[in-house]
């Protein structure tokens, strides 16, 4: 004789069965694990999408300072000795750019080869070195700041200016939500 479809006994689930028959804290499980492994899915797409976009960006704006003769991280150097009102040591630069003394140096060199800083004294200690920017470093970086733009107007492009604000939000929200760092 078989047993009848009863929720009394031994083997009754613990939880009333939906329609479909299987139990209500079963499926609300798969349900939780579907969204997990389809927010999962969604943020892998993400990810790939802003590595694609940074990749693609970095290809643009390479292509813009080929010109100008500089690398990007020269350009990140100029801008960074630029932002100080007074001419930085090289420490100061590696420390703000997060980078050892040494890649400072290498950079620096670069730079100074092609007349866009010039190493200087110290008025007040002569072990110390200061980094100044010079006319020649001030009129790349009007240029770069222009390719930089031109970059972004690429980027840019598909989208309208809502979209253009709204992704600017977001990308501030991202931003903003970084461990702050001094570049």
């Amino acid at each position: 004789m078989d047993a009848p479809d009863s929720l009394d006994g031994p083997d009754a689930p613990d939880s009333p069965r939906s329609p479909d028959g299987r139990s209500r804290d079963s499926r609300d499980s798969r349900d939780s694990r579907e969204s997990g492994d389809s927010r999962e899915s969604r943020d892998g797409v993400l990810a790939e999408q802003l590595l694609r976009l940074t990749r693609r960006l970095h290809r643009i704006q390479r292509r813009q300072l080929e010109p100008i003769d500089i690398t990007p991280a020269q350009f990140r150097l100029l801008r960074t000795v630029a932002s100080y009102d007074a001419a930085p040591r090289m420490a100061d630069l590696a420390r703000r750019l997060d980078v050892v003394p040494r890649a400072v140096t290498t950079l620096v060199d670069g730079l100074e080869a092609s007349g866009r800083v010039r190493r200087a004294p110290d008025p007040d200690s002569r072990r110390v070195v200061r980094i100044e920017i010079t006319d020649e470093g001030r009129a790349t970086l009007r240029s770069l700041r222009s390719a930089r733009r031109a970059a972004a107007e690429e980027i840019l492009a598909p989208l309208t200016a809502d979209q253009r604000e709204v992704f600017g939000e977001l990308l501030s929200a991202l931003v903003d939500g970084m461990p702050e760092r001094h570049c």
